[in-house]
């Protein structure tokens, strides 16, 4: 337990220290301020659309760390010691997993809020964006973390690491938006079963790649 929380602090400490949380809300922001330049002051048409817009800036955000998530360690040789002290790769890569929704995450759904209202979100809206937040950036989260294992021994593989993680990602898209609509109830339940999933097994297959690194 010691070895998990440890590995947790210090992957915050290092997102934090290299703009973890802040340049993926900026990023998130500029979108949500850039978004109704491209569409128009029409205030209807930003509520119906803005939801959506936010959407794909939480899913573009959420990868842009991912680079750092595993390659760095596998450099420098801390997978290596981990592994001598007998600390399973599946645990390492756990830990990995909620640091890295940790750093991003929660700071996106607190961006939401001033996100909303340049895009004209009322309550509603606002609410049904937060819960879709709430439930599908773990599984963003969980996609980064299992690209950035599998392409952490290539040499500059950041751009693999988006053309592998983008097409994991509709599944989350397609229920994140759906979730804006009528319908909201059931693409809710859609987004925690496919978040579920893709978080219960992000971290088995980020050991396996991990452990293929290491040979």
């Amino acid at each position: 337990m010691r070895i998990v929380l440890a590995i947790l602090g210090r992957d915050l400490r290092r997102h934090a220290a290299g703009g973890g949380a802040v340049l993926p809300v900026m990023f998130f922001l500029l979108v949500a301020v850039l978004f109704p330049f491209a569409v128009g002051p029409d205030g209807a048409l930003l509520s119906r659309t803005g939801g959506g817009a936010l959407w794909m800036a939480a899913l573009l955000a959420a990868l842009m760390p991912v680079d750092r998530l595993i390659a760095a360690d596998v450099q420098a040789g801390i997978l290596d010691q981990l592994a001598l002290r007998g600390v399973p790769d599946e645990t390492v890569a756990a830990a990995k997993l909620l640091a890295h929704w940790l750093s991003f995450g929660p700071p996106l759904m607190i961006a939401a809020v001033v996100a909303g209202g340049l895009l004209n979100l009322d309550g509603a809206g606002l609410m049904r964006v937060e819960l879709g937040l709430l439930l599908g950036t773990p599984a963003l989260a969980a996609i980064g973390l299992v690209t950035a294992a599998l392409t952490s021994g290539l040499g500059g593989g950041s751009a693999l690491t988006g053309l592998l993680a983008l097409p994991l990602t509709i599944p989350v898209l397609i229920f994140g938006a759906g979730a804006l609509g009528s319908d909201s109830a059931a693409a809710l339940k859609l987004l925690a079963a496919v978040s579920l999933l893709m978080v219960a097994g992000a971290p088995f297959a980020a050991g396996a790649a991990m452990r293929s690194v290491r040979r």
